[in-house]
């Protein structure tokens, strides 16, 4: 039951981490800029200002186009959304007439149906830049400090556990996995705020302690319920 405990513990450490820091970028899901803004900070283009850029839609003239990337440069994205003083030269009047028959929630097109254009509220949330900050450094240092003790313990106890089972060999490569991935995984969260290419090896490092600790416990439980191994005629088990 311990260890199925433990089991559910991972189970809901990684959905509190998919909660904790989905939406950062304002996007659904959990993207590489929801961790990268969580360990390093990210700013990034405005999506509308990045379809610009790809040249989406491809039908939009370039008089239009002008416009659209001029107001999203201009600093008054809320002030010059629908100013009549533009008539037809109002970004809500280009995007109504060039965006919102596919990017609607009425959509056929399913993926456009995701991302509706139809009310300013929809657009501002692709309007303007993402300028993620990196998670406040005291709350890393009190993160830093009750993950690596309570998981350095846990995997102690992983470890006493497995290497004294039937798996004393696999649970050693495992144990060692595990603390190589901890380690990795904690000493990013602070390497990552100086340089993003940490970022990577947070991504990498937690899934991989995360697995080799669920696969020790399992190990585990499966050794709790094995027929006992009988003594051989040296005095080791069989």
């Amino acid at each position: 039951m311990l260890m199925l405990v433990v089991l559910g513990g991972l189970a809901a450490s990684a959905t509190h981490l998919l909660w904790h820091h989905e939406n950062r970028d304002d996007q659904k899901g959990v993207s590489y800029d929801d961790i990268a803004g969580a360990y390093h900070g990210v700013t990034a283009d405005a999506p509308l200002v990045r379809a610009m850029n790809a040249n989406h839609p491809p039908d939009l003239s370039e008089p239009a186009r002008k416009v659209l990337n001029d107001w999203l440069a201009s600093g008054r994205i809320s002030e010059d959304y629908d100013n009549i003083d533009l008539g037809d030269n109002a970004p809500d009047a280009i995007i109504a007439n060039n965006c919102v028959s596919c990017h609607n929630r009425n959509s056929a097109d399913i993926e456009a149906r995701k991302i509706p254009l139809e009310y300013f509220d929809d657009v501002k949330r692709l309007a303007f830049a993402k300028n993620i900050q990196p998670t406040n450094i005291k709350i890393l240092a009190a993160s830093t400090h009750t993950h690596a003790l309570a998981l350095g313990t846990l995997s102690l106890v992983m470890g006493s556990l497995v290497l004294s089972s039937r798996y004393g060999r696999l649970g050693s490569v495992l144990l060692g996995v595990s603390g190589l991935a901890l380690f990795v995984d904690l000493g990013s969260w602070w390497l990552a705020r100086d340089n993003a290419l940490w970022v990577n090896a947070i991504l990498v490092a937690g899934p991989v302690y995360a697995g080799a600790t669920g696969l020790m416990c399992l190990m585990v439980v499966a050794e709790m319920w094995f027929p006992a191994r009988k003594a051989s005629s040296d005095g080791g088990e069989e």
